[in-house]
């Protein structure tokens, strides 16, 4: 498995790409839109097909803007979240959406997305058409205990998935050796294209003068820690050092968490909100809490490093990639503990967590770019088309 980008012919045409996603939110979502709007400045025509039962009014107000973008326009269709029998049918229904596209790539994204991508470009091979399957997990079943039964059925189910895939992209070294350890080493292509940010998110976001003391951005899940994000602030409470938060973010615990806040009294501390675009949400607090007890390549912990906005996060999945060096900064997942004393060092010297938040900002800036990551997706997707067409 290769780290390197591919090399782009340079009498290359220009391509059809279809991006198949399922959930249109988080940093997967983001994922998209940037390759999106890439691989249209360079020339190529681009749709997207994606579920049709979730999302918001913020996501879109996302696909419109995304939409200039799209010259093989946006389709949604029904897509279950867990593995079922009606897999088959929103597989069918991905290839009805693509056949008329004609598309030269199928990318998949995350574990239903890149089913439903391969399951569908394959019955588009079975009628003719040459169209390269590309799967990136993004974290995705791989974030499952192979130990439970009813996981190794997913992983199982991505064995399977392999025998129609014609390149992997990774987003994280963690990723790749995650895939490599629960399904197995792949066969197909496979390389790790880190995500890219836009030189404009490198602009510092600095805390508004009512900022609160930390924040949370980011989906509304146990996955992402936000409990343990909540319990700490109850334990700092209850040792005297009182603190406020600002919590961002949809998701299917978000009743839960809101009866945990007032649970715990601290109503008057943590406000809710919307989802809200990460720069914006970012002014309105002091120090940035990323509590995950998995991620892969989380983009929220990207783009705060870019704005140099100081931060905490957890040392899991591709975090410990992102502050390569720095990684020592970081704290043991799921611990109220490790993460209530964390807050407290920022809380007690803002002075240094900013110069630590400046260190980190410049060297996500020397890696993680969107025309880095952009090129080399692209020259992936030709790797496989050639390989597919017996070409070098």
């Amino acid at each position: 498995m290769s780290d390197a980008s591919f090399a782009i012919p340079a009498a290359s045409g220009p391509l059809r790409i279809v991006h198949c996603f399922r959930n249109p939110i988080g940093g997967l979502f983001r994922h998209v839109r940037d390759l999106c709007g890439a691989q249209a400045r360079a020339g190529h025509e681009v749709g997207i097909i994606c579920d049709s039962t979730t999302g918001g009014a913020f996501e879109e107000k996302l696909f419109a803007g995304l939409a200039p973008a799209l010259a093989l326009g946006l389709h949604r269709i029904p897509m279950e979240r867990s593995i079922a029998l009606s897999d088959l049918v929103g597989a069918r229904r991905v290839q009805r959406a693509a056949k008329p596209l004609s598309p030269d790539v199928l990318h998949g994204h995350g574990a239903k997305g890149g089913a439903y991508a391969r399951i569908g470009g394959t019955f588009l091979r079975a009628s003719g058409k040459r169209v390269a399957r590309i799967y990136t997990p993004h974290g995705g079943s791989l974030h499952y205990d192979p130990g439970e039964l009813k996981n190794r059925v997913y992983f199982a189910a991505e064995r399977v998935f392999e025998t129609m895939t014609d390149a992997f992209i990774f987003v994280s070294r963690y990723e790749a050796d995650a895939y490599a350890a629960k399904v197995h080493p792949p066969k197909p292509i496979a390389t790790i294209i880190p995500n890219g940010l836009r030189e404009d998110e490198f602009v510092p976001v600095a805390p508004a003068p009512d900022a609160r003391d930390f924040l949370y951005v980011g989906m509304l899940r146990d996955l992402k820690g936000v409990d343990v994000f909540i319990r700490a602030l109850a334990a700092l409470r209850d040792r005297g050092r009182p603190h406020t938060a600002h919590i961002f973010g949809a998701g299917d615990d978000a009743a839960r968490y809101r009866a945990m806040v007032a649970e715990l009294r601290l109503g008057d501390a943590v406000a809710f909100h919307e989802p809200t675009p990460a720069r914006t949400a970012f002014a309105t607090g002091r120090v940035l809490v990323i509590p995950s007890r998995a991620e892969s390549m989380p983009y929220i912990v990207l783009e705060a490093a870019a704005a140099a906005v100081p931060m905490i996060a957890t040392r899991v999945g591709g975090i410990p990639e992102i502050f390569g060096e720095k990684s020592d900064r970081l704290v043991e997942p799921g611990s109220v503990e490790s993460l209530a004393a964390a807050m407290e060092a920022a809380a007690a010297d803002p002075e240094g967590t900013a110069r630590k938040a400046v260190e980190l900002r410049d060297e996500v800036r020397r890696i993680h770019t969107v025309d880095a990551m952009a090129a080399s997706v692209e020259g992936v997707y030709r790797a496989a088309i050639a390989r597919r067409r017996g070409t070098p």
